[in-house]
Formats: C-alpha cells, structure tokens, sequence
C-alpha cells in the first residue's frame, strides 16, 4: 500500500523475487498528498487503504509508503496482526551511513528534518556527515508522470546536495522511479557518482520471509489487483510511464 504509486518500486521487486505472486496494489490517489495532511487524518486514511488489501487475504502486507510507516504503522500491525504481517519502510540510512563518507537524505518537506528522521540519524549515522535535502514537489510530480515538474524538483534538491556526498538515501518511495534522474542530475565529471539507497529490495524480501511458508506453498499466476481509493481498477496511465509500472502489467486487472 502507498499514497499513490510509490508503491510500484516494491511491487516490482517483489515480482522479480517471486514471479508467481500474486499482487494487490491499494493506494489513495483521492487523497494525495498526504505529508500536509495530519497525523489523525493519515493514520484514518491508511487503514482504509491497508483494509481493502487486507480484504483479498494477502499473505502479508507493505506499507510501501514513507510518511504512512511514520504516522500509522503501529495503528496497522494492531488492526492487521497476527492474522496478516506487516512490513513498513524505513529510509536506508543505516547502510548509507556504514560506508562512509557524507550522506545525503532526499525526503520529502514534511519528513526533512521531523524527530523521526533525526532519531534514524542519531541512531544509524551518528558519526558520519549527513545533509537533510528537502524535495517540494517531487512526489506529486512522480505520481502525476509530470516530466517538467520532476525535472524541476530534481534540479532544485541536486543544487541543495553536496557535491562530496559518497551515498544517496531516496527517503521515499516515489523517488525510487526516477533514481536514475536523480543520479543523471547529480553526475560531476571526474568525479565517482554517490551510491544510492533505496527500500524496495529490503522491505520486498522482508514480506516474503515474513510471509514465509504461506507464501511457498502459495499457487499464484503472477496476477495483479489494482485498488483506487477504495475501487477495483486498472493500472492508471502515470503508472505505465516508469518501468517498474510496465514490468507489472503482466495481468492488468485481476477481478
């Protein structure tokens, strides 16, 4: 589950590790944005999405969404757990930092600099040299497929980064489907591009052990379920735009 189709970067690692799983997407395109919203309304929103999953009996679920992870994970796992596992995501500074060198964080406005990022960062690169790069815009504009406006929300983070960053968090899961923009916007000639870390590959791996041997003995088609704010369609058209998107439309829509 996300806001929107920033979940698409964990459905798609999901599918590249088992091709036969079957995949329920639930988003809340109606609702977006939901970083200005409040912690009630998004905690109220993010149930409503997690149960019309919930409601297709997954084997487990992913919150595939920064800002819900922070607001409303623990609301989830009460409502969802034991019957359904639930894996949230958590920005991979951990990993960034244990390499060394300067760190930059790309996060959204409203994650930039809240007690929770500064906890990950006390608690997982104490010692290392991190920038905090908010990125206005940049979500919306990857969901709504807006090539201007990603360009001009990129531009604008990669003159806020640091030109000796070593590693690169993408602290949301939208800008994980332009990564390699990101990476084109911040190359310096002669100079080591930063390494880059996202979540989808950890929190995709996670689900499936969590899922454990439901998951194994499960008899999928490699079938896709899109949920729209609550309703069964389609893949919608921004989606299509980025790989991850299109790697997904094996089936369109799983009635």
């Amino acid at each position: 589950m996300d806001s929107g189709i920033g979940l698409l970067a964990a459905a798609a690692a999901v599918r590249t590790l088992r091709p036969d799983a079957d995949l329920v997407l639930s988003s809340d395109p109606d609702g977006m944005p939901w970083g200005p919203r409040t912690t009630e309304d998004i905690v109220e929103r993010a149930l409503a999405v997690c149960e019309a999953a919930a409601a297709h009996r997954p084997d487990a679920l992913i919150i595939a969404c920064n800002t819900a992870s922070v607001h409303a994970l623990p609301a989830v796992r009460a409502r969802l757990e034991p019957e359904i596992p639930v894996i949230g995501t958590v920005p991979a500074i951990k990993p960034a930092a244990s390499a060394g060198g300067p760190v930059a964080i790309w996060a959204t406005p409203a994650t930039t600099g809240s007690p929770y990022q500064r906890g990950l960062i006390r608690d997982f690169a104490a010692g290392a040299e991190v920038t905090e790069v908010p990125c206005p815009g940049l979500a919306d504009a990857v969901q709504w497929a807006d090539e201007d406006a990603i360009d001009r929300a990129v531009a604008a983070a990669a003159a806020l980064t640091p030109r000796d960053v070593r590693a690169v968090v993408l602290g949301c899961t939208h800008y994980e489907l332009v990564a390699e923009r990101i990476r084109a916007a911040l190359r310096q000639p002669g100079v080591e591009p930063p390494v880059f870390h996202g979540s989808a590959g950890a929190v995709a791996a996670q689900a499936l052990r969590r899922a454990g041997e439901r998951a194994r003995a499960a008899t999928g088609r490699g079938g896709l379920t899109v949920i729209l704010s609550g309703r069964e369609e389609s893949l919608p058209q921004a989606a299509l735009t980025y790989a991850e998107g299109r790697a997904l439309q094996v089936v369109s829509h799983a009635g």
